[in-house]
């Protein structure tokens, strides 16, 4: 492995350019596999990952929207409102008129829900840290660190685009 900066252009050629070698594809991989992996661990309490997630993001923000959590998880605001229908009928949500402005709806949380939602970072930590084996604190720490540097950069693309 080189110590050498990557050329100009980028490390991507066209006429050269392989799957197994693409970032995009590995993080796919990886989400992939992620996904699979706490969703088998959370089937006991019959949750998927379209509902898991949306739940544990109300535990850590409750009474958000479900236009909030659609873009909070860049998910299709019909399929964020899908999944919210299930979390509904599972009775581990509950819709909250706001006080202040009737036509916006919170989403809250049920005890049910709690405790469901509260199963949730046991399973992430212990599914991330089985595909982080073998990984140093250090390179750890890096991995995070690149994956900040490479979200910046898309933001930075994003926002040159936007002007």
């Amino acid at each position: 492995m080189s110590d050498s900066p990557l050329p100009p252009s980028g490390p991507y050629e066209p006429g050269r350019f392989t799957p197994d070698q693409s970032i995009g594809y590995l993080m796919r991989k990886v989400m992939s596999s992620l996904r699979s992996q706490v969703d088998a661990r959370l089937c006991s309490c019959d949750m998927t990952y379209v509902q898991w997630l949306p739940l544990y993001k109300l535990m850590l923000h409750e009474g958000t929207t479900t236009a909030s959590l659609a873009r909070d998880l860049e998910i299709d605001p019909g399929a964020m409102t899908r999944s919210v229908d299930r979390l509904v009928a599972k009775g581990l949500v509950r819709r909250e008129r706001s006080q202040e402005d009737r036509r916006v709806v919170h989403l809250v949380l049920t005890e049910e829900g709690r405790r469901a939602a509260a199963q949730v970072p046991a399973v992430l930590s212990e599914v991330l840290n089985a595909h982080l084996q073998g990984f140093s604190t250090a390179e750890w720490q890096q991995l995070l660190q690149f994956l900040n540097r490479m979200l910046a950069n898309g933001d930075a693309l994003r926002q040159a685009s936007n002007d």
